[in-house]
């Protein structure tokens, strides 16, 4: 064979193997509390949606109307009554069909897009999920429609995610905060040396407002007013440099039954917030203190890495940065973290095995 057909053929097969790994049925998942987000190798993320079912009983049966965007979209929109269920609480499952569904919709979708065989799933679970709750979602990802699937911590894939260099000899610690927990991993010489979650995070920071504005101002609103308010006006620290927007809102009055408006300033959003603040600080705390000392001095004199939805509260991180002693900072896009290091980990998993966890 001639040193031009060998060249040929050679340059053919890299061409077929580029095609195959651009696309690759391969996906990961974020399956969040709050949002669920697909990832496609070769591809991106391809689904960013909330995590949000509707449903409705006709006849006695469930039935699961959509999805995601669409189920969001239902909302009070329908002639009958619709419920909008959010299968996901705290991090892990807490209905078993409606997740099931909803990851089967979401796989469909992705593979209808790309024309995909039964796809490999990698999904991510809080850091403290239980070998039931695992299993729960291993579970739920084949019946979806996997032909294999795998879990990972959620911020140890957030550690990839941020660009940390996981497989140096430097240990680090990053705290992902999503809907339902807030998740730590340390990492050390590649391993996971430390990882445990709390069951407190963005939704507790809209519970925490709602009950602020109830006990302080005597309203009552939901818990979608709330998130709003968080996202527009929250902050974790009223200071004269920071910070200064001011939010109307408006609610029904718990003595007169009646719609009054209150408007609440940094300080307010600030004291609302200071509990949850406050548990977060004190979780990350004991995480440093149950640490080997080596370790622990690697993880201060680097700083504390914030990643996931939650990390985006205004003034977060010198929040828990006064309250801890330890610098915390923020990556660029915190909430694509998790999704980006899982599909980092799906594209090299013959070398990230030791990161995966049993189902």
């Amino acid at each position: 064979m001639g040193t031009g057909a060998g060249a040929g053929i050679l340059a053919v097969a890299a061409m077929i193997t580029g095609v195959t790994r651009a696309f690759s049925d391969d996906i990961a998942i974020d399956l969040g509390t709050a949002n669920t987000l697909v990832h496609v190798v070769g591809r991106g993320i391809i689904i960013d949606e909330p995590s949000v079912v509707a449903v409705q009983v006709r006849g006695g049966v469930r039935e699961v109307l959509a999805v995601g965007l669409r189920a969001k979209a239902m909302h009070g929109r329908t002639p009958e009554p619709v419920e909008i269920v959010r299968p996901m609480r705290d991090g892990v499952i807490a209905d078993f069909i409606a997740t099931e569904e909803m990851l089967r919709q979401f796989i469909s979708r992705a593979k209808t897009m790309l024309g995909f065989r039964r796809p490999r799933i990698l999904i991510c679970v809080p850091a403290g999920a239980t070998p039931v709750e695992r299993r729960a979602v291993y579970e739920t990802a084949m019946s979806a429609g996997a032909r294999k699937a795998y879990l990972i911590e959620e911020p140890v894939a957030a550690s990839l995610g941020a660009g940390l260099p996981i497989d140096g000899p430097q240990a680090f610690m990053v705290v992902d905060i999503g809907g339902g927990t807030t998740d730590i991993a340390v990492l050390a010489g590649g391993n996971v040396a430390q990882a445990r979650s709390l069951r407190v995070a963005g939704n507790a920071m809209d519970e925490a407002i709602m009950r602020y504005v109830r006990r302080r101002h005597g309203l009552v609103i939901g818990e979608g007013n709330a998130e709003r308010i968080k996202i527009e006006a929250g902050t974790a620290l009223a200071q004269p440099n920071g910070r200064q927007i001011e939010i109307h809102i408006k609610g029904r009055d718990l003595k007169q039954g009646k719609l009054k408006t209150v408007v609440l300033g940094p300080r307010d959003m600030a004291e609302a917030l200071s509990g949850p603040v406050g548990e977060m600080a004190e979780f990350i705390q004991r995480a440093l203190e149950d640490l080997p000392p080596k370790i622990a001095d690697d993880v201060t004199g680097r700083g504390i890495v914030l990643t996931g939805g939650g990390a985006l509260l205004d003034r977060l991180d010198q929040a828990l940065t006064q309250r801890i002693g330890v610098k915390c900072v923020v990556p660029q896009s915190p909430m694509h973290c998790v999704i980006k290091g899982t599909a980092a980990v799906l594209e090299s998993l013959a070398e990230r095995q030791h990161l995966l966890i049993g189902p």
